[in-house]
């Protein structure tokens, strides 16, 4: 009895630190967005993309209207992006993509992160090459003609259409386009009236690479330990 109560606390309070760490992840995400677009998400694509975000992990929504509020209050947090790059063990190329109002904190706790775990933290410019940013749009399949679709969105720049699950094992409809194209891309779902789940932007590795599990949990352990950091939003790697 003892041990499984434990084994249940532990996975509750992992729960609890991912929800805590997606909510963290929203305030910046809206932070940025009402900075740079204001208020109203009908005139702010980045915010209406916050906001399907918040909904998407059942952020509740006087939380969101707090977020919203601060952020456009006098002293509120004045967030940077900024690409971090180096190598894990056994030479997996590795991107963080962090949001900060702290440079110099986060960059002495990504450095540490790299060096506590076997891996290199490197220059600008030294992995990055080998990702493509992509727009990512994660939809409700329900009544869509996957093929149909396919073929109408890829003069709004379609680069592939997949179908996957959410971490809840929901079926998925995954849009992918070049981040340069990602306005275009949402226009065109928001006008069919598509149910959208989630919309981000992803670093994609042109190349993938497997590893055996000994040496693949390596590198999972320091990309466990850039995502505990609360100023990392996103971690990317070429792993298959």
């Amino acid at each position: 009895m003892g041990r499984a109560f434990e084994k249940r606390k532990t996975t509750i309070f992992a729960r609890m630190d991912r929800v805590a760490k997606q909510f963290t992840k929203i305030n910046k995400d809206i932070a940025i967005a009402v900075k740079n677009g204001g208020t109203s998400p009908d005139g702010n694509p980045a915010l209406r993309r916050a906001l399907q975000n918040a909904r998407a992990v059942n952020m509740p929504k006087d939380k969101v209207e707090t977020a919203i509020k601060k952020a456009s209050g006098q002293g509120a947090a004045d967030y940077d992006i900024i690409l971090y790059e180096g190598y894990a063990p056994h030479g997996i190329p590795v991107l963080v993509e962090a949001a900060t109002d702290n440079v110099t904190r986060t960059v002495a706790n990504v450095r540490h992160a790299f060096k506590a775990n076997g891996g290199n933290m490197g220059t600008s410019g030294s992995v990055a090459f080998m990702f493509q940013r992509q727009g990512v749009f994660r939809l409700n399949p329900e009544g869509v003609d996957a093929d149909t679709l396919e073929l109408e969105l890829i003069d709004h720049g379609l680069v592939a259409l997949e179908h996957g699950e959410s971490d809840k094992g929901a079926p998925l409809l995954i849009v992918r386009c070049a981040f340069n194209d990602f306005g275009t891309m949402q226009t065109a779902i928001e006008a069919r009236k598509l149910t959208l789940i989630s919309t981000e932007s992803e670093y994609m590795p042109q190349n993938l690479t497997e590893l055996p599990d000994d040496k693949l949990n390596e590198v999972m352990e320091l990309v466990a330990a850039l995502e505990e950091d609360d100023d990392v939003q996103n971690v990317f790697t070429n792993l298959a």
